[in-house]
Formats: structure tokens, sequence, C-alpha cells
């Protein structure tokens, strides 16, 4: 199956295309497909994020005690007038990398879990699924959040979750924060996942589906946590 019937396949026949990918993991030609769209979106939001980073951090007293004033000024200088090659280096190393890493991890966990209620599926199947079912979040769901913060000229507070419903809440509050968490393409994301584990474990779509969407509770829980201790640094 070629690269781009897999892709079309995510979003419009996940069942057969999900079968086909657990019975024969092809997963090199989409981990680069996702690693060059996660780069050259962080590449084209990167001024945006530096410019709202700058705002919140520029008149922050007590970030300044905790960091040192030398440090504190050089951050906040970094941030003012950033260079390309800064923004280079953060487009293909600072968030690429990471979820690379992620989506492993990810994956780990996700066997894991299966390993509960199935003896069957390797790594790279749960890898593969992982990272086709990432199509929906990392290339349409961020060409939506691309078009947003283009439109806003602001990364801050563009969400394509729950948090739509309270336009008017600071992207700090605990409110914004915990329906952030509920974000359309990834709760989609999740939901096609489902299918392929439920191939991979050759267990029933439901079983497979609690098992997909309780890793996304663990998941949302462990970066409410570190939200929450980023925000207590912050002051």
């Amino acid at each position: 199956m070629s690269v781009f019937n897999r892709f079309q396949g995510v979003f419009f026949s996940p069942q057969p295309t999900f079968k086909a990918l657990s019975e024969k993991p092809v997963w090199v030609d989409a981990l680069i497909i996702i690693f060059i769209v996660t780069a050259v979106f962080s590449y084209l939001t990167a001024p945006y994020t530096s410019q709202d980073t700058y705002k919140a951090m520029k008149d922050n007293v007590k970030l300044q005690e905790k960091m040192g004033k030398e440090r504190f000024e050089a951050a906040i200088k970094d941030l003012e007038n950033p260079t390309e090659m800064s923004r280079i280096r953060s487009s293909l190393l600072y968030i690429p990398v990471p979820l690379v890493i992620g989506l492993l991890i990810s994956s780990l966990f996700m066997l894991i879990i299966g390993r509960i209620v199935s003896t069957e599926g390797t790594f790279i199947a749960v890898f593969t699924a992982l990272l086709h079912a990432n199509f929906i979040d990392k290339i349409l769901g961020n060409a939506i959040r691309l078009v947003l913060i283009l439109t806003r000229k602001s990364a801050i507070q563009t969400t394509t979750s729950l948090a739509l419903l309270v336009p008017n809440a600071d992207f700090t509050s605990n409110t914004f924060i915990f329906l952030s968490q509920f974000d359309f393409f990834q709760l989609w994301m999740f939901a096609v996942i489902g299918y392929g584990l439920s191939f991979i474990f050759k267990i029933s779509v439901k079983k497979a589906m609690v098992i997909s969407y309780s890793f996304w509770v663990l998941k949302s829980c462990f970066n409410l946590a570190i939200i929450f201790l980023f925000r207590s640094f912050m002051g």
C-alpha cells in the first residue's frame, strides 16, 4: 500500500488501512512525513510563539528572581530578537525530536496496556499505527492551527479544543488548561488508533477503544501535571 493510499485511508477508510498495517507494518516514510510537517509547522509559527513567550515573561518579577537577573535578561533578549539560526535549530531539533521520542514512549505504554488483554502484537506494529494515526493531528490539525495562528498573529490561545467554548478565559486559567486537553483532532486520532489496536492485539474494537482512550486519559493527566508545574515555576 502506497503512502498516499495509507494517508487517505487513515481519514476515509481506517479499518482496512490499519488491518493492512497490522499485517505488514510500514513506518519509515510515515515517520519522515511527521518529522518534516512538524518541523515546518514549528518554523512557521516560531515568530508568534517567541512573541507570546516574550510578552508573558518580560514583566514576570518572580521568574526573574528564580532565574537570576543575568539569565533572565539573556532569555528575554533571545525571545525579543531571535536569530534565524535559533529558529531553524528549534524547528529541526527542539520540537520534532521530542515528538518522535514521545511517540516511541507512547507506543511502549500502549503495548504494555495491551498486554493486559492480549499476548498478540508487537512494538513496531503499535508504533506504525500511532504514526499513521498522527496524520490526523499533525497534518490536518496543524494545518488548521497554522491558519488560526497566522490569522490571529498569536499562538498562545490558539486552540482546536473544547477551550473554544470559553473564548474569554485566560490561557493560564484552570478552565482553559483543562478544556484544552479535549482537542478535537486528538480525540479523532485516538478513535482511529483504537481500530489499529483491535487488529494488532486481535481484540474487539470496544476493548481496543478502551485501551486507546485509557492512554489518552493518562497522557492528559501527565500534560496537566507538566503544565501546572511549569505554571508554578513561572510564578
